[in-house]
C-alpha cells in the first residue's frame, strides 16, 4: 500500500471578497501557485493604485515552487505577477488568451525577465511534480477561463 501524503492548501489572497487572488498548493515539499492577482483599493485609500498579496510565504519557499497555473487573464488574477517574479521565477501555464494578456503585462513593466510560458490544453491534465491537475473550462466575462 502506497503511503498517503498530506496537501497543504494556503490561501494568500482572495477569499472573502474580490482581488489578490492567490492560492499556494504544497505536497512533497514542492509548491504550485495558482492566479497571483492584485486588488484595487477602496475610497478611503488615497494614494494607493493597487494592493498585492503577502508574498512573504512563497519568497521563504522559493526553491520548492515548480508553476504558476493561470486560469483567467483578469487583473485580480494575473495583476500581481510583474512584482511576484521579482522574487521567483518559474513556468507559467495558462490559456492562450491569459498569456497573452500576461505577456502586454510584463512587456508594460519588466521587459527584461524571461518567462517560460506552457500553454493549457483544458482537455488534457496536467502533472507537476506530485500534483495532478485536470482542467475544465468556466464561462465567465472574459473568454478562455478554466477551474482545475
Amino acid at each position: 500500500m502506497s503511503k498517503r501524503t498530506s496537501l497543504k492548501l494556503i490561501p494568500l489572497g482572495g477569499l472573502g471578497g474580490i482581488g489578490k487572488n492567490m492560492m499556494v498548493f504544497e505536497k512533497d515539499n514542492q509548491i504550485i501557485i495558482v492566479d497571483c492577482g492584485i486588488m484595487f483599493p477602496d475610497d478611503d485609500m488615497p494614494g494607493i493604485d493597487f494592493i498585492i498579496p503577502d508574498f512573504s510565504y512563497v519568497k521563504k519557499n522559493k526553491n520548492k515552487v515548480k508553476a504558476i497555473i493561470l486560469t483567467h487573464g483578469h487583473e485580480d488574477h494575473i495583476g500581481g505577477l510583474p512584482f511576484l517574479f521579482k522574487e521567483i521565477n518559474v513556468p507559467v501555464f495558462a490559456t492562450k488568451l491569459t498569456i497573452g494578456l500576461t505577456k502586454i503585462k510584463f512587456d508594460n513593466s519588466q521587459k527584461a525577465i524571461t518567462i517560460k510560458y506552457n500553454e493549457i490544453n483544458p482537455d488534457k491534465p496536467l502533472d507537476i511534480g506530485p500534483f495532478h491537475i485536470d482542467f475544465f473550462r468556466v464561462n465567465h466575462s472574459i473568454p478562455d477561463g478554466l477551474g482545475l
